[in-house]
């Protein structure tokens, strides 16, 4: 039976093992089958494992893609909270100033009704 490289060491030694028992007494057709056998089987197995290898390269980029958009989120995140942070402080810069208008509005109208007690 000749074997791929893709075939493992295991299913030589078992094709093998199954080769060398059966060499004994049976004819060289039923070995001819067999061999016919393990070679489907081997195949069968070998493409089995080709889609596996496939479906988990599909995963693996799935979930790479899904890491970078993780990250992009994550940085937009940090972007907002900055932003956030800034609007917080310009809000606080405002009520000051506010504070302060109210202030001077309001020794505006006590200096405008010392000037009219003043001219009366």
């Amino acid at each position: 039976i000749a074997f791929s490289p893709l075939q493992s060491l295991s299913a030589r030694r078992i094709a093998a093992g199954w080769c060398g028992k059966m060499a004994a007494g049976v004819p060289a057709e039923a070995q001819s089958r067999f061999g016919h056998s393990v070679k489907g089987l081997l195949t069968e197995k070998v493409t089995s494992c080709g889609t596996d290898v496939i479906a988990l390269t599909k995963q693996v980029l799935k979930g790479s893609r899904s890491a970078e958009l993780l990250g992009q989120a994550a940085r937009n995140m940090v972007l907002q909270e900055d932003a956030i942070l800034h609007s917080e402080d310009s809000l606080r810069k405002m009520a000051i100033i506010t504070t302060h208008l109210q202030y001077h509005v309001e020794q505006s109208s006590n200096l405008q009704d010392q000037l009219s007690h003043l001219l009366k």
